[in-house]
């Protein structure tokens, strides 16, 4: 069998001659991290895809620039970051979905400009190649997933963005991130300290006190929630709660922290139910976590009808995050039911 060095070389020329299945050959086995990279970038997958096919196009038409330094993967990587922070920019001009509550929310700790957070589905992370980050990454694959720290990154410069995933996550070292960004190596490590600094001021749930994904603990937790938010029990899903735990729902820019605002939210949220409403939730997981498809049946209705998504982000067996995406924020690739 011929090597691998070998085979990527003749499909290479074959690319650079033109073939576009020898391009594909190259590129394909990258699809699926790059998405997941784009995601971390741009906290939306529906955005995230669209990066990827800019940066499959972009690789395709400037395949004569590769010089082979680098890999074919550092080098598609190089492109889909790029691609990313033009997206970040053209993002600033977007206007924000036209959303509103039906009900007047009470005052919320602080507002949220990600109107574009999309979740996760874990799925698409079984499909992921087996690839070792590089020596430097100081977060695995799940735990780069999280919403605590896709949220904590959104708040982040673009620029520092951009340092901290490829080399926290991904493990570039500092000289083969300057490359990519067009930097040096002092830009990078002052980037990359910020970041850092910017990440731990933010309170992201401390990944080492998480339940284990599928853990008794974890499905404990899970089950009571859902048992409990069916059942319009406020006290019981307070109790579940961290002292610090947050509410946020995507697009709607309000979130709420503390047990007191998260329950007097969830009072008003319920107040507005119809009499003969009924909740009903079915388990699913992203993020890294537990989640669960929200469907709502209404009294005069004979099927429930999906909602939105429910994601808990767990820490020491408790919720500390507990985020609500809307229907509108729903990628595709969740491939929810619309009834239930």
């Amino acid at each position: 069998m011929p090597e691998r060095s070998q085979i990527t070389d003749a499909a290479l020329a074959r690319a650079r001659a033109g073939d576009q299945a020898a391009f594909a050959a190259l590129a394909e086995p990258y699809r699926r991290e790059l998405q997941l990279h784009c995601y971390r970038m741009l906290g939306s997958l529906h955005d995230a895809e669209d990066a990827v096919q800019d940066t499959l196009v972009a690789a395709w038409r400037g395949l004569e620039g590769f010089a082979g330094r680098a890999s074919m993967r550092t080098w598609l990587y190089r492109i889909a970051t790029n691609r990313c922070l033009n997206a970040i920019r053209d993002r600033a001009r977007r206007p924000r979905p036209d959303m509103a509550l039906p009900f007047v929310p009470p005052e919320p700790t602080r507002m949220n400009e990600a109107s574009w957070l999309e979740p996760y589905p874990d799925a698409l992370l079984a499909e992921l190649p087996d690839e070792s980050p590089g020596p430097d990454a100081r977060y695995e694959t799940r735990e780069a997933v999280g919403l605590a720290f896709i949220n904590g990154l959104a708040r982040m410069p673009a620029r520092q963005r951009a340092v901290l995933v490829l080399r926290d996550v991904l493990g570039y070292r500092a000289g083969e991130v300057a490359e990519m960004l067009e930097t040096n190596e002092a830009a990078v490590n002052s980037a990359l300290q910020r970041a850092r600094a910017g990440l731990g001021e933010r309170g992201s749930p401390a990944r080492e006190r998480a339940p284990a994904p599928g853990s008794r603990r974890e499905r404990e937790v899970a089950e009571t929630f859902a048992d409990a938010f069916e059942r319009g029990e406020t006290a019981r899903v307070v109790e579940l709660l961290t002292d610090d735990a947050w509410v946020k729902m995507p697009p709607e820019p309000y979130e709420y922290q503390g047990r007191t605002a998260i329950a007097n939210f969830l009072r008003h949220a319920s107040m507005t139910g119809r009499a003969g409403r009924i909740t009903r939730l079915v388990a699913t997981r992203a993020n890294g976590g537990p989640a669960f498809a929200h469907y709502i049946q209404e009294p005069d209705e004979t099927v429930a009808t999906l909602s939105g998504l429910l994601v808990l982000t767990l820490t020491e067996g408790r919720i500390a995050e507990l985020t609500r995406f809307a229907r509108s924020n729903l990628p595709a690739q969740f491939g929810l039911a619309p009834t239930a």
